[in-house]
C-alpha cells in the first residue's frame, strides 16, 4: 500500500473497489476508445470478462471520492501470476500471442493488462505511484518475467504501419522472450523498411504506456494482433524483471527530480 498526493494504492479488498475498477475500464475502454464485448453491461456501466475473478486488481485511489459512489477508484493494473494461470485456465493474452517461449522458460511470470487511468488523472503523480506500486508487487513475489497484451488505437494497420514498423525495427524482443501474433486476427509489424520509418511520427502514435515499458527495457512479440471488439491493434509487450531494476531507478529518480 503507498499514499501520496491525495492518493493511495493497494489491491482491491472490496465488492466497492472492484466495482469502481469495472466502471473505470468502462468509462476508458467503452465509453472512450469504442470497445466492447460479451460481459460488458452497458447498463451498469461496468468492463468485465471471465479472467476477473482469477486476477489482482491494483487500484489506484482518489482519497477525496466517496467509495459509495463508486468512482474513488480513477487507475486500475490487472495482474495474473503464473502460480495462478491455472485457475484460469490459461493466460488472457493466449487468445492473441504464442506465450510457448515465456511458458517453457522456467521463469516466474506476471501477466499485465486492463490498465487504465481515469482522463482527469493521466500523466502525473497517480501513474508513478501505480508504476512503484507494480515494482513492489514484482520484487515482493520474486517475478522474472512480466508481459502483457497493449494496444494501440483503431485497427487500420495501414494507418499504424509507421509504429508498428518502428517497433518491430526497433524494440523486437530477443529469441528467448519472443511471443509471437497468432490467429486470424494476427498481422506482421514489418511494413516498412527502417529507413523510411519517420521517428517522430512513431513517437506521436505509440501510447505513452507502450513508451514508458520501452524506456524501461521492454520489447514487443513478433507480429500484432486486431482485436476488433476494443477496436484496437495489440502488440505484446515483454519485460525481463532483471533488466528492468536498475533502469526503473534511474527513470523514476529523474521523473521526480
Amino acid at each position: 500500500m503507498a499514499a501520496q498526493d491525495g492518493y493511495l494504492v493497494r489491491l482491491a479488498q472490496d465488492e466497492a473497489d472492484h466495482a469502481a475498477a469495472l466502471r473505470l475500464r468502462y468509462q476508458v475502454f467503452v465509453q472512450e476508445l469504442g470497445a466492447n464485448g460479451p460481459l460488458v453491461d452497458h447498463a451498469a456501466q461496468i468492463e468485465r470478462d471471465e479472467f476477473d475473478p482469477h486476477f489482482d486488481h491494483m487500484v489506484l485511489i482518489d482519497r477525496a471520492r466517496d467509495p459509495k459512489a463508486l468512482d474513488h477508484v480513477v487507475g486500475v493494473y490487472r495482474l495474473l501470476p503464473c502460480d495462478r494461470m491455472h485457475q484460469a485456465g490459461r493466460f488472457y493474452s493466449e487468445t492473441e500471442f504464442d506465450l510457448s517461449v515465456l511458458k517453457a522458460s522456467g521463469r516466474r511470470l506476471l501477466e499485465l493488462g486492463r490498465s487504465c487511468v481515469h482522463r482527469d488523472h493521466r500523466g502525473g503523480t497517480g501513474m508513478f505511484l501505480l508504476w512503484n506500486a507494480l515494482a513492489a508487487y514484482v520484487l515482493e513475489r520474486e517475478i522474472e518475467v512480466l508481459f502483457g497484451a497493449a494496444s494501440l488505437h483503431g485497427t487500420d494497420v495501414g494507418a499504424l504501419k509507421v509504429p508498428l514498423s518502428y517497433l518491430y525495427h526497433h524494440h523486437l524482443a530477443p529469441e528467448a522472450l519472443r511471443v509471437r501474433a497468432i490467429g486470424a486476427g494476427a498481422v506482421g509489424m514489418d511494413l516498412l523498411p527502417d529507413g523510411q520509418v519517420d521517428r517522430r511520427t512513431a513517437a506521436a502514435q505509440i501510447p505513452a504506456l507502450i513508451k514508458a515499458y520501452l524506456r524501461l527495457g521492454g520489447f514487443v512479440g513478433d507480429g500484432a494482433f486486431l482485436d476488433r471488439a476494443f477496436n484496437t491493434t495489440d502488440v505484446c509487450l515483454v519485460m525481463d524483471t532483471a533488466r528492468m531494476s536498475a533502469k526503473h531507478r534511474d527513470f523514476y529518480t529523474k521523473r521526480r527530480g
